[in-house]
Order: C-alpha cells, then sequence, then structure tokens
C-alpha cells in the first residue's frame, strides 16, 4: 500500500506571462505522484482587471508522462471545475471547467496553456515557484 505514494512531490509554479498588464496568470500548488501518473491540487487563476474573472480557485486533478524528447520531460494534463457567476444584469451561477497543458522539464520550467469560460491562453511561459505562500493569499 505504501508503494502508491512512492516519489511522490509538491509542484509549485505559474502559467502565463507574468509580468504584462492585465494577463491571466494560473498559479499552482499540485501534488504529484508519478508512480500513479496522477495530479491533484488547486490553480488559481488572477487577473488585474477587475470582473467576475479576476480571482478564480479551482480544484484539479490530472496525468502526468515522461516524454524522453529533449527538454521536454515531461507532459502534465490538468482539468476542473468552478463556480462562475453571472455579472449583471443576467442573474445567477453554473459550473465552468478549466483545463491545462504543461510541456515541462523536470525542475517544472516550459511552456503550456491554459482554458476557462471564454478565455483560452496558448503558448505562455510555465515558471516553476519556490514560495507560493503571497501569489495564493
Amino acid at each position: 500500500m505504501s508503494d502508491l505514494l512512492a516519489g511522490a512531490y509538491l509542484a509549485q509554479g505559474t502559467i502565463g506571462n507574468v509580468g504584462t498588464p492585465g494577463a491571466p496568470i494560473a498559479t499552482f500548488s499540485l501534488v504529484v505522484v508519478p508512480s500513479q501518473h496522477s495530479v491533484t491540487g488547486t490553480v488559481v487563476i488572477t487577473q488585474a482587471i477587475p470582473g467576475p474573472d479576476s480571482r478564480i480557485v479551482v480544484q484539479v486533478t490530472g496525468k502526468i508522462y515522461a516524454t524522453g524528447i529533449g527538454k521536454v520531460t515531461q507532459v502534465v494534463g490538468l482539468q476542473g471545475e468552478y463556480v462562475h457567476s453571472v455579472p449583471p444584469p443576467g442573474l445567477g451561477s453554473f459550473l465552468a471547467k478549466f483545463d491545462a497543458h504543461l510541456a515541462i522539464d523536470n525542475e517544472w520550467n516550459g511552456t503550456g496553456g491554459f482554458s476557462y469560460y471564454q478565455h483560452n491562453i496558448e503558448n505562455v511561459p510555465v515558471k516553476e515557484a519556490k514560495n507560493l505562500k503571497e501569489e495564493l493569499v
């Protein structure tokens, strides 16, 4: 039973053009279990413009696989759902989908993209973060 979590580790970082005004940034904190090809954790999407999509928290699950291709040593796919509230004059909320794809090295640096309600961000940097406390608050 203890072999199920063999090699598990925490991966933290960002997906997006950090430092670009108004660019959506997905900050992730994930538990990775390579022996099971599984990834689970939290993604926080932030955008420095007011509105319903300025801060979104998504619980995600996904898969990780080794590639053996040059600098890209791993590929990761993430999926999740979050409650999206309709801004006035509309009323109500619904479950919106989130997904992300990453082509990364062993340090979790590379290229990727993500999508969420009416937003699709492609070919942006993925960067490992040493300390996410400030970004996840």
